[in-house]
């Protein structure tokens, strides 16, 4: 497999550590890729996902749903007491412990999560704060772009040539 030389992104690019760090986590032949349980991950909106995970045979006790480091961690441990005075015939429904992750990109939350059906259902909602939303610029005119002082001083020759016109015209009359 092939083997990636990040180094140059390191010497071009300023706090893009965690992009980087990312793509050498996907890219690495060392992490075997998991597959149980089975899960999907839908956009239900613009700025909305579900990953649904099957868990199947656990309970919402034995389930658990944490945040740390950008990175969301579920996790499931059967309880031993359970287990114990049970003789399977044949067993197709794995209850085994596991832990899966998923990396969550900048401003991506953890709204919720729920358990129906067999189903572990984690809601997350991507949040820009309204720094990073793009926002319109208004465009003025070049008369409305003149500095303060210069409109000032117009207004005053304005007020100026008023009153002289208002004077001259009681003198003349």
């Amino acid at each position: 497999m092939r083997s990636y030389d990040f180094s140059p992104l390191f010497r071009a690019t300023v706090g893009f550590d965690r992009i980087a760090d990312l793509m050498d986590r996907v890219l690495s032949a060392e992490m075997p890729n998991p597959t149980y349980p089975p899960y999907n991950i839908e956009k239900t909106d613009e700025n909305a996902y579900r990953i649904s995970i099957a868990v199947a045979g656990f309970s919402p006790e034995e389930l658990t749903v944490e945040v740390k480091d950008g990175t969301l961690f579920v996790s499931a441990r059967k309880a031993k007491e359970e287990e114990e005075g049970r003789t399977y015939l044949y067993r197709g429904i794995a209850t085994r412990a596991f832990e899966r992750r998923f990396a969550l990109a900048d401003h991506v939350k953890v709204t919720g999560a729920t358990h129906a059906d067999g189903m572990l259902h984690i809601d997350l909602v991507r949040e820009v704060p309204e720094a990073l939303k793009p926002r319109r610029i208004a465009i003025s005119s070049p008369a409305a772009a003149k500095p303060k002082a210069v409109e000032k001083k117009a207004a005053e020759k304005a007020v100026e040539k008023a009153a002289a016109e208002a004077g001259s015209e009681t003198v003349g009359a």
